[in-house]
């Protein structure tokens, strides 16, 4: 850096000194040229300066600032060299304008007022004081750039206090207006600010960390900061860092992943997916061992290094190596406390019981075994103790997480916490199969069970969108759908009746992420399992028409072909008075909702033709008027070809004496 500075500077150092012995050489207008000099005189001494202080100064001002120097200086060389003798005829027939030089005495005063700003900038904390900078001459044109410049300066050489104040303001320049946040990236605010949000004091971090977020608007803008190392930032601030900082790093990270979704990956591969998890589960269910390297796991592999030179501990060494990556710690789980705190028991805390004691069961066999061949070698116990003993007065950690002090933190900043980790992790996981495995087989949609029940108002929202990306993604990938909603997973029936819950209420903007979730979720309901169709029917006649076009997409999923139940189902559709509301919504609904009624409305004439029900409601009638209708068919072939066919299905039935009335 101070080598480019040095680079820059020559040149015009260069060109004062030519101006200061040109003007020594004058021949005409030499009091002007003396006033030339002497303005020359003072710039070169600052530029001087400045060369020895090039490695304090801020490069992007730096550049600027000296190529406008640049320029003042050529120009001031050739009006001087105007000004020497070169024959009578020429000092004659030459005429210079009296304002160029006072144009240009006006151009070398802005020059010194712009090189003298750039050093004070520069300057350290110590240096400056409380010396008020102002704005220099350079900023007549661009102001709020030249104040970009000194906050970002403030960062790099400013005490704590001041560089939180700075990080303060750039937050409120970001967010006023889109391309002053390009100009702090192009500026040079990126690097600063991370070393703030992970040096600073509380205030700072968050101001630095809420800075971020708000300028990864593009994903220009958001490669940027992950190639200045925003990853690495975000990682030890979420392992360490203070919880009102994590809360911020953790929306930070959910609006760069909004706007560059290939950042997905790379923000899991620095082991963020677990650490939101974590902050998901603290006091709230207990975390998946894959997401946590408790004490005991710790011991055990020790106790696996210390016996590996006997055939029979090498074989106990591969059960602790098993041990430490997917079992679950079951001296954790004997106790666990009511999720938020509620002592009364409930449903949803059975749910988290039992699914803590089917894991802690499994494993009770695994760890007798480790207990008596840790008895039997007292030098390799006493040594696992004592890293016991470390791990556990040192780290206080659950999934690699500081915790201690936390649970001592007010409950808006523990609630703040969960929202933004599980904000993070619906952004995280939209459209993205690998990290949905990950955080599913975590204890996260236990977590997002008892949020959607427990939480505050961000929380549960935030939870909801989740859930809604993650049975989005698990629609499509059939693996992911089979390992994490089996019908008899605890943790999948849990997030099903809070869903529903939410569903049956029908009043809360979670209603629709819950609607989305469960038609995502149509292909994993067994043929018995029906108690989700006549909430979704009765939304079919809500008075808000996106909450009516949701349930019929929904309901859609559910009676589709591509469903192997669709006969069921289409079956309860009807038994729960599907009919009638779909044919109001195609009849008479808006055009955003008539589409989705229609094709629904058709699902069930395919599947269940001889319904006596479709027969009364006239539901063939409705279908005819539908296909003579351009606008709802010609937008979509296959709406058309499906009408046909539901069309084809209740006249063939009908043909064969079904008494439908219609003629």
């Amino acid at each position: 850096m101070a080598d480019i500075v040095k680079q820059i500077l020559a040149k015009p150092i260069q060109l004062a000194d030519q101006v200061i012995k040109t003007t020594d050489e004058a021949s005409s207008f030499k009091s002007e040229c003396s006033e030339l000099k002497s303005k020359t005189e003072k710039l070169v001494t600052l530029l001087r300066q400045a060369a020895r202080a090039s490695s304090d100064l801020y490069e992007r001002p730096t550049r600027r600032i000296i190529d406008d120097t640049d320029q003042v200086l050529e120009k001031a060389l050739a009006l001087v060299h105007k000004c020497r003798a070169h024959g009578l005829v020429k000092r004659v027939f030459t005429i210079i304008p009296a304002a160029a030089f006072r144009k240009m005495a006006a151009q070398l005063e802005n020059s010194i007022g712009d090189v003298s700003w750039l050093l004070r900038v520069s300057a350290s904390a110590d240096d400056r004081a409380d010396e008020y900078l102002g704005l220099p001459p350079i900023a007549a044109n661009e102001p709020i750039l030249c104040l970009i410049w000194e906050q970002i300066a403030i960062l790099s050489t400013g005490s704590l206090e001041d560089r939180s104040d700075a990080a303060a303001s750039l937050v409120s320049l970001a967010r006023d207006n889109d391309r002053y946040g390009k100009l702090i990236i192009e500026e040079g605010g990126v690097g600063p600010l991370l070393r703030l949000v992970k040096e600073g004091k509380l205030e700072g971090q968050e101001n630095a960390a809420r800075a971020i977020g708000l300028l990864g608007r593009d994903p220009e803008s958001v490669q940027h900061m992950i190639i200045a190392g925003a990853c690495n930032v975000f990682v030890k601030i979420l392992k360490e860092g203070p919880m009102k900082v994590q809360a911020v790093v953790a929306w930070a990270v959910s609006e760069l992943v909004a706007h560059h979704r290939n950042c997905q990956d790379l923000f899991a591969q620095h082991n963020i997916i677990r650490l939101l998890v974590s902050h998901l589960a603290f006091e709230t269910v207990q975390e998946h061992s894959k997401y946590a390297i408790t004490s005991k796991s710790l011991v055990a592999v020790v106790v696996a290094s210390n016996n590996s030179n006997t055939n029979n501990n090498n074989n106990l060494n591969k059960a602790n190596l098993v041990n430490v990556n997917d079992d679950d710690d079951p001296l954790n789980q004997s106790k666990i406390s009511h999720p938020l705190g509620n002592k009364q028991p409930n449903k949803m805390h059975n749910v988290v019981t039992s699914t803590m004691a089917m894991n802690a069961q499994s494993k009770s066999q695994q760890n007798n075994h480790l207990k008596t061949n840790n008895n039997n070698n007292n030098n390799a116990a006493k040594q696992n103790d004592q890293v016991y003993q470390h791990h556990h007065h040192n780290n206080h950690s659950i999934s690699g997480t500081i915790t201690k002090g936390r649970e001592l933190e007010d409950p808006a900043t523990k609630a703040y916490m969960k929202a933004m980790a599980a904000k993070a992790l619906w952004q995280l996981a939209k459209g993205n199969s690998a990290i949905c495995r990950s955080i599913t087989e975590s204890r996260a949609l236990l977590c997002f069970a008892v949020l959607l029940e427990k939480g505050s108002e961000n929380v549960q929202y935030n939870s909801a969108m989740a859930v809604m990306e993650i049975t989005a993604v698990a629609e499509k990938d059939a693996d992911l759908r089979r390992a994490a909603f089996k019908p008899n997973s605890p943790a999948c029936k849990a997030v099903v009746d809070q869903l529903l819950m939410i569903i049956e209420k029908a009043h809360s903007e979670l209603l629709i992420p819950c609607i989305k979730a469960i038609g995502n979720l149509a292909r994993t309901f067994r043929a018995t399992e029906t108690r989700m169709i006549s909430p979704l029917v009765k939304l079919l006649d809500e008075r808000e028409t996106e909450v009516s076009r949701e349930a019929c997409l929904a309901l859609a999923k559910f009676a589709c072909s591509d469903n192997y139940l669709h006969l069921d189902h289409s079956k309860a559709i009807i038994n729960a008075g599907g009919a009638k509301h779909l044919i109001q919504l195609a009849y008479f609904g808006e055009q955003i909702v008539q589409n989705p009624a229609l094709v629904l409305l058709c699902y069930i004439a395919m599947h269940v033709p001889d319904s006596e029900e479709l027969a009364e409601a006239k539901v063939l009638t409705v279908l005819e008027w539908a296909s003579k209708q351009p606008h709802l068919i010609q937008q979509d072939e296959a709406v058309e070809e499906l009408l046909q066919e539901a069309k084809s299905r209740l006249e063939l039935y009908q043909s064969r004496g079904g008494s439908t009335g219609f003629h």
